[in-house]
């Protein structure tokens, strides 16, 4: 498919469940301009493309403190962790530019739609400003295109009146591409403000591929975030030349040390 045709798949498949979604949704936080905007200029450009990841589930304090750390001394988007680590890291990044992105509905996608939006609500009382949820992946290829739609939308609500970001997991790697560009579709209809490759818990991570065709999808209606695999320049570059404008990464400390080195051995300024 030509993105041109990608884009109207996935506007054909908003259009569908529109009528079945609530009147009146909070519009979408993110701009235009922010969907599409990734910069590689500066060691601080690339680090704020950065959600910097820690979701193991034996994840200790300890690890929690120091990833809070790294996030503040790299200048990272944000920290992207569970929900009961919320308050911690809220009280760890006071001050700072750092976000706090918490997961909900991790890493299945298969709980009740109230559960993930009472999961929402409770991780930004406690400081989250970014969410990131996982779509009911069974339902979508089950055909249950509105189902998937609402229960995005219910999450979306949530999000933005608590004053967060919604970013949906797409978990491509157990999609076909026409259900990975029907999913971008209904991310846009239910108001999400970023589409995301994997939880990193799945069949397979972030491909350029994949960004590519989700960036085809939503236009510059929404980001994109790559997330899975990603330990590599080489690896970040490609994604964000094929359109992501986040990336998911617990290698975020790594990808940063890697860039000064690349900087320093052509004689470019680090930016630091």
């Amino acid at each position: 498919m030509t993105p041109a045709e990608i884009h109207a798949l996935a506007q054909t498949a908003a259009s569908n469940v529109q009528p079945s979604l609530p009147p009146g949704l909070a519009p979408r936080r993110i701009t235009p301009a922010e969907a599409v905007h990734a910069s590689l200029a500066s060691v601080q450009d690339f680090a704020r493309l950065i959600d910097h990841t820690l979701l193991k589930p034996d994840a200790t304090e300890a690890q929690i403190r120091t990833l809070c750390a790294e996030a503040r001394e790299y200048g990272f988007a944000s920290v992207c962790v569970n929900g009961a680590w919320a308050a911690l890291c809220r009280d760890l990044l006071a001050g700072s530019a750092v976000g706090l992105t918490c997961v909900i509905g991790f890493p299945l996608g298969a709980m009740a739609t109230a559960a993930k939006v009472f999961e929402a609500e409770q991780a930004i009382r406690a400081g989250a400003t970014e969410i990131d949820m996982v779509l009911s992946v069974g339902a979508l290829k089950g055909g249950d295109l509105r189902g998937v739609a609402s229960d995005i939308a219910a999450v979306a609500e949530a999000c933005h009146a608590g004053g967060a970001l919604l970013k949906v997991i797409l978990e491509t790697g157990f999609l076909t591409d026409q259900e990975k560009v029907q999913a971008c579709g209904l991310c846009l209809a239910a108001q999400a403000d970023y589409v995301k490759t994997s939880t990193g818990f799945g069949p397979g991570g972030a491909t350029p591929a994949d960004v590519a065709l989700m960036r085809a999808a939503v236009g510059n209606q929404a980001g994109v975030k790559a997330a899975g695999g990603i330990r590599s320049l080489a690896d970040a570059r490609a994604m964000v030349e094929a359109g992501a404008t986040r990336l998911g990464a617990s290698a975020g400390v790594r990808l940063v040390q890697e860039y000064l080195g690349a900087a320093q051995a052509t004689g470019a300024s680090s930016g630091y």
